[in-house]
């Protein structure tokens, strides 16, 4: 039996970080990975590398390029024509992007020393955790320490079976092989908008039918009216309060059946993407005496240091409590990791940002304005939009707005929230403000480069208190 001070069950962002992590600490470490790549090989980097953020991202973007090559170059005094789209070219590079990290992953292990195992990784009493070879065949490891990282799978739904050819999930979209004439979306939200602007760009005709009644309710309300706005625009059709009740295949097209209110309506598309969220990943994952609980929904239960009921074992990542963001993952692992090799690290939950990564982007960190006047707790706004913004003029992508919310008595920052260009990268600069404590004054005092999108950060610093110098300031009540 090989013995090992940790064991990690899963190789996604939150796995393959706490792994490199535990072994630089100076911990003998391995890694256990069942899922094979296109391959054939070990497909390090979980849901997120493979079939989630980073291929995603690489359609996005080539998606995006299209588009502005189409509809945007012309501003510029550039003319391109006969412009085409090579669906399976553009596939093809997103599956190399893919692969290139992946094998880096495979790199980073062996340079740090952590063991990377094969096959499916369940624990059992005692730490020890047995490993299922592609073949049937098991081994058993010894680990003074566990962490769970086995991470989460789309969430399927009776109406909408899954076929991956005319239903798919969100693996499945990520491999069209031509534009769908007429595309439907199951689901606005963050995957179902990115999946839906991908494919609406290079010129589906695409539906997205939601069940709630509110478009983005988790997203400060400002915002995501702005959203919708854009979105609707760029040619997405989004229905609110819609809800699935049956799907049909036949000749090669899916009749989707939906409530809307009282009313039954009826729609075919050339491909449906059923995207109503993530579950868990944790069955046959835990023997039945190890000791880690489950609570109703599959997740498994930790504390605030990702410990479960059973001493030494760890759980982080989609696995557990809070936003499946593979961020939020990753730090996890860096803080166990960490508080095994006795360090006293802690993670601080109120600080994670969030983005949706359709153009213009998404992105928000703290407190909404709605739970704000839930909480009953006072606050000052400041908004700033992107029209303003010489240097979003200059580069012809000027919609949406920054919108900072900071303490009305102590002017300390409660959140921040960005649609616009680069909204994930600006809404960080707010991130590392709130994990200092920072003031709105604070972001207002400080020297931002002209002309930069960041300025919009300032600005709506200023705006806080009546203070921004490139818009009309509010009059405070």
């Amino acid at each position: 039996m090989s013995k090992f001070d940790v064991v990690v069950i899963g190789s996604g962002p939150a796995g393959y970080v706490a792994a490199i992590r535990a072994a630089q600490m100076g911990l003998k470490t391995a890694c256990i990975e069942k899922n094979k790549g296109k391959n054939g090989k070990p497909a390090h980097g979980g849901t997120c590398l493979n079939v989630g953020c980073i291929p995603s991202k690489a359609l996005l973007d080539s998606s995006h390029k299209y588009v502005e090559a189409a509809h945007d170059f012309a501003t510029h005094g550039i003319t391109a024509k006969d412009l085409k789209i090579d669906v399976p070219a553009m596939i093809k590079r997103k599956d190399q992007v893919v692969t290139q990290l992946t094998g880096g992953i495979g790199g980073l292990f062996k340079a740090n020393g952590v063991t990377a195992i094969d096959g499916a990784g369940k624990l059992l009493a005692g730490k020890k955790v047995e490993v299922t070879k592609e073949d049937g065949s098991t081994e058993t490891l010894e680990a003074e320490n566990v962490i769970i990282a086995a991470g989460s799978l789309p969430v399927e739904i009776p109406p909408a079976p899954i076929d991956q050819d005319i239903i798919v999930d969100s693996t499945g979209a990520l491999e069209f092989q031509s534009v769908p004439k007429r595309l439907g979306v199951i689901g606005a939200g963050v995957i179902g908008l990115e999946l839906g602007s991908v494919w609406a760009r290079l010129g589906s005709e695409v539906v997205v039918l939601e069940a709630l009644p509110d478009f983005l309710p988790a997203v400060d309300q400002q915002i995501a009216k702005e959203a919708a706005k854009i979105f609707k625009k760029q040619g997405l059709d989004i229905r609110l309060g819609c809800r699935v009740m049956d799907s049909t295949v036949a000749k090669k097209k899916v009749t989707v059946k939906y409530s809307d209110g009282d009313k039954e309506q009826e729609e075919t598309f050339d491909k449906l993407i059923v995207a109503v969220g993530r579950r868990p990943q944790s069955q046959n994952l835990l023997s039945q005496d190890c000791g880690v609980n489950l609570d109703e929904r599959g997740f498994i239960f930790v504390n605030d240091y990702c410990e479960t009921d059973a001493p030494g074992v760890y759980a982080v990542g989609d696995i557990v409590r809070g936003p499946m963001l593979a961020h939020k993952g990753s730090e996890e692992g860096v803080m166990v990791a960490e508080r095994i090799a006795g360090k006293k690290t802690a993670m601080n939950y109120d600080v994670i940002p969030s983005v949706i990564y359709t153009h213009p982007e998404v992105a928000w960190v703290g407190k909404t304005e709605e739970e704000l006047k839930s909480d009953g707790t006072p606050y000052n706004v400041g908004v700033f939009p992107f029209v303003a913004s010489g240097r979003a003029l200059a580069a012809n992508d000027s919609q949406g707005m920054v919108k900072m919310i900071a303490h009305a008595e102590t002017d300390r920052i409660l959140g921040c929230h960005i649609i616009g260009a680069s909204a994930a990268d600006l809404v960080q600069q707010v991130v590392i403000a709130m994990e200092f404590g920072s003031s709105a004054e604070d972001i207002g005092l400080t020297v931002f480069g002209h002309p930069t999108l960041s300025e919009a950060v300032h600005e709506a610093a200023l705006a806080v208190a009546g203070h921004a110098i490139h818009i009309p300031n509010r009059k405070k009540r």
